[in-house]
């Protein structure tokens, strides 16, 4: 038969009327509630059945105040709208969820000292974990600024994560999560030039940024691996957004740039390079190779399905929250390197004799290939 509760209907419950309704102590309540000692099985539902049917809600301020509560851990990045972005936050909040985890997502549009005041916000309240993500400038200055950070959330019990920013000094108390940026592009390069382009132009990122220059590197690189020495009027930097991929490839036609391939530093640059290709009256890959890097969903549902890098954002995610919150005082700092891989479409075919405006029209084949 089920209990019930010694108070009012229209009175606050209180963990003794949980306790009551469950038939254990209120101790027992609490070590469910708390989800920090171990309880049986059969004892776990007896006590959650009972919190839905008398509808508790614990004392927030009370919780604080001791110390309990659901353990947090937060997010930040610049830009929440990013796709890439929105799939690492995916598996960042799934993985905390699953362990237990309440997470707090903060975009900070850039600002340093909103980010830092958001990280000492999160200091105070214990968080278990800060996860930064993007690329930043790699100076003395921003490396002895999330020294400061990373010493200051450890004196908390918390842990700074990093991930694909460039790492810290050693014994740091940070973890640090990168993917191959250099690796990925690369090989995305040295497809294009397997083809027979030898124009390759590379829409590029922020000149300060991290991520930007990797993939930068990783496309000289696959040309002077083949003794190539790119043009460097063939290299325009702008940013990580669609508006920049339509405005730099306007830019290389205005200029009378001489290219066969166009290789975009994101998907999103990508996307936007295919509508100005395609308002110059360029077919891709007819007349123009062009690839992009990140491998965002709607990367296959552009005409033609772009080839591009697959990056594991989901999993890099998933895995800063578990490196974290797996961590021991025997690992005060680690770096781990997460691979990349080439997905093969149907943007890319070998040159023709040189670009040139054409009519719009064909297509190229949605047959996907991995490698790398």
């Amino acid at each position: 038969m089920t209990r019930k509760s010694t108070t009012d209907a229209g009175s606050r419950r209180t963990i003794r009327d949980v306790a009551a309704q469950a038939g254990v102590s209120a101790s027992t309540v609490s070590r469910v509630l708390g989800g920090e000692y171990p309880v049986s099985t059969a004892t776990r539902t007896r006590v959650m059945r009972a919190v839905r049917e008398l509808d508790y809600v614990a004392d927030a301020r009370a919780k604080a105040i001791a110390g309990a509560g659901t353990p947090t851990l937060a997010f930040v990045l610049d830009d929440i709208t990013g796709p890439s972005f929105a799939h690492m936050a995916h598996g960042v909040e799934r993985e905390a969820s699953r362990l237990g985890h309440l997470c707090l997502v903060c975009s900070t549009d850039g600002d340093a000292e909103h980010e830092l005041e958001f990280i000492e916000m999160m200091r105070a309240q214990r968080a278990a974990a800060v996860i930064l993500v993007g690329g930043a400038t790699d100076t003395a200055e921003y490396r002895a600024r999330m020294a400061r950070i990373a010493d200051s959330l450890a004196s908390a019990g918390s842990r700074l994560v990093l991930c694909g920013r460039p790492p810290l000094d050693a014994g740091t108390p940070v973890t640090v999560i990168e993917y191959d940026n250099e690796g990925g592009a690369y090989a995305l390069c040295s497809h294009v030039l397997a083809q027979g382009h030898q124009r390759i132009l590379f829409l590029g990122g922020k000149p300060d940024s991290t991520t930007a220059l990797g993939r930068e590197r990783g496309y000289l690189a696959a040309h002077r691996a083949r003794g190539l020495e790119p043009d460097p009027a063939l290299r325009l930097a702008g940013d990580f957004t669609r508006d920049s991929g339509h405005r730099l490839i306007r830019r290389a036609l205005e200029l009378n740039l001489d290219f066969t391939a166009v290789m975009a530093s994101t998907d999103m640059v990508a996307s936007g390079a295919l509508t100005a290709l395609h308002e110059a009256g360029l077919r891709v890959p007819a007349d123009v190779s062009l690839v992009g890097y990140d491998d965002i969903p709607f990367a296959r549902d552009l005409h033609p399905p772009l080839t591009t890098v697959h990056v594991p954002y989901e999993e890099l995610g998933r895995l800063a929250v578990r490196t974290a919150l797996g961590r021991t005082p025997e690992t005060p700092d680690e770096h781990l390197l997460l691979g990349t891989h080439v997905v093969v479409r149907g943007s890319v075919a070998g040159p023709g004799s040189r670009i040139r405006p054409s009519r719009p029209g064909g297509s190229a084949g949605a047959t996907e290939t991995a490698y790398g």
